[in-house]
């Protein structure tokens, strides 16, 4: 698929979504404006972006797959993953406390994060190729930052505005995936003491390394691969839970150990 979107008006999308960042702000859908816009356009925006906020310092850490479970899916009307990038100052630990004005659109969801002892490239990645690439695998939470509004939007409004990432809350414990049948990692995700969500890792394509794979793959069509050292969130296994000011997520992944946050 190629863009319909001239170079002018792609960077014009990225500056319009790097500004609704930096003042925490919702602007119309880009498909509204522009319904002749393609995935590929999408993902032009984002690079654009991308390399705005490189070139002002930051460092991309990892990227973060998104839509990869059927529970995603049927809380977004998008049935076609995406990706993102992760910065180094959105990174986390548990027990972190968040600024709720940071974020638009603020929701929490449950994921298994992939940090690659070797790179991965398309366009034939597998599964058995992620696992051997994996030096460990982290529970973790992503908080999903989306400046498009939600309402009629599709797959490339979400992908132009990095994937509706926000920031990353990594768990403690640590494990080779050689060590955990990753299918059967479990999550009990609470807000203020009471359960709202219930998930099983193998809600990401039938194994979350199947979504690793899948970007390695989609990567190569955009000539870039995963490198040594990146995070990878798989995507979520629960549906996005909506959090405000005051509120204190936990999440139990058992023998994974418990992620919590709080948002101020």
């Amino acid at each position: 698929m190629t863009g319909a979107l001239s170079t002018e008006v792609i960077a014009a999308l990225a500056d319009e979504l790097a500004e609704a960042d930096r003042a925490h702000t919702v602007i119309p859908r880009i498909t509204a404006r522009h319904p002749e816009a393609t995935i590929e356009d999408s993902y032009a925006i984002q690079r654009v972006w991308r390399d705005r906020q490189v070139a002002a310092g930051r460092t991309l850490v990892g990227r973060k797959i998104g839509l990869t479970s059927r529970a995603m899916q049927a809380a977004t009307g998008i049935s076609e993953p995406d990706y993102g990038v992760m910065f180094d100052d959105t990174v986390h630990r548990s027990g972190v406390v968040l600024e709720v004005d940071a974020f638009s659109n603020v929701r929490v969801e449950v994921e298994l994060a992939f940090r690659l002892a070797s790179p991965l490239a398309g366009p034939d990645c597998t599964l058995e190729h992620v696992l051997a690439a994996t030096a460990s695998v982290v529970p973790a939470l992503e908080v999903l930052n989306s400046h498009i509004e939600l309402e009629g939007r599709t797959i490339v409004d979400t992908v132009a505005d990095n994937a509706a990432y926000g920031a990353m809350v990594l768990g403690e414990t640590a494990k080779p995936p050689e060590d955990v049948d990753l299918r059967w990692v479990a999550a009990l995700l609470a807000k203020n003491g009471t359960i709202e969500e219930t998930g099983v890792a193998a809600g990401v394509l039938g194994h979350p390394a199947t979504g690793v794979a899948w970007l390695a793959n989609k990567l190569h069509q955009h000539g870039d691969r995963l490198e040594a050292g990146e995070i990878i969130l798989a995507g979520s296994f629960t549906r996005p839970l909506w959090v405000s000011r005051g509120d204190t997520v936990t999440c139990d992944y058992g023998p994974m150990g418990t992620i919590t946050c709080s948002f101020r």
